[in-house]
């Protein structure tokens, strides 16, 4: 990382810059190809009527969540393709099993980052709890822009190139990849709009990435390895 700060100085605000991404895990797409500030409109104002009513789903559920959705939603802030092994449900669907697949979903994750958080940084919507001190989140915190929610985002895309891998379960992956964003608003930390701009930035970021060479290269590789693991 000797050329991260010197990368991260390069940066600018209007999210068109360059990615900076850890290790070998190159994004497909970045926020130069696909820019979130010309396709999602920006988020409710703060004092609007649509951010209390969001506000107070938020605080709903913070009161009636069961001790089994608080931990769905606490699980379910890592992000990576292993949250979908419930669904899969393969004792081989793991990342020493499937180091092809393993690296392709790297680089998939990474796409999200490039492509969601310079438009975070343009919005800076404040998160529930900066918002209101009534928010209690369950989830590890977070200062960065509300909107779009990157986790639905990533789970999302993550959830739409698992799905066309392995049809057969296409219903049941996509449920939890909309459970996995809907956790966000469980776990206290986004609000139902940032849930809802989250899906769209990532079927907008799966349909875009679906186009490139190199995507339709590496996802032909993991997805023959998949399906081999799982014997289909």
């Amino acid at each position: 990382m000797r050329n991260f700060t010197k990368a991260l100085a390069l940066l600018l605000v209007v999210g068109v810059a360059s990615p900076v991404f850890a290790g070998d895990a190159r994004p497909f797409a970045d926020a130069k190809e696909i820019n979130l500030l010309n396709l999602l409109p920006p988020p409710p104002a703060n004092d609007s009527a649509q951010m209390k009513a969001e506000l107070g789903e938020i605080l709903t559920i913070q009161v009636t969540r069961t001790p089994e959705m608080a931990a769905r939603a606490v699980a379910d802030a890592e992000e990576n393709v292993w949250r979908f092994s419930d669904v899969i449900d393969n004792p081989k669907f793991t990342k020493e099993n499937l180091p092809k697949f393993s690296a392709f979903f790297d680089r998939v994750v990474e796409t999200e980052g490039a492509v969601v958080d310079p438009a975070k940084d343009v919005w800076k919507r404040p998160r529930p709890h900066l918002y209101s001190d009534l928010v209690k989140p369950i989830v590890p915190l977070s200062k960065s822009g509300s909107y779009p929610s990157g986790h639905t985002t990533v789970g999302t895309l993550m959830g739409i190139v698992l799905a066309n891998m392995v049809p057969e379960k296409r219903a049941a992956i996509m449920a939890r990849a909309w459970e996995y964003g809907h956790n966000r608003v469980v776990g206290g930390i986004h609000y139902a709009s940032d849930i809802e701009a989250g899906r769209i930035a990532g079927t907008v970021i799966a349909e875009t990435i679906m186009t490139h060479d190199d995507y339709k290269g590496e996802y032909e590789g993991a997805k023959a390895e998949l399906r081999a693991a799982l014997g289909l």
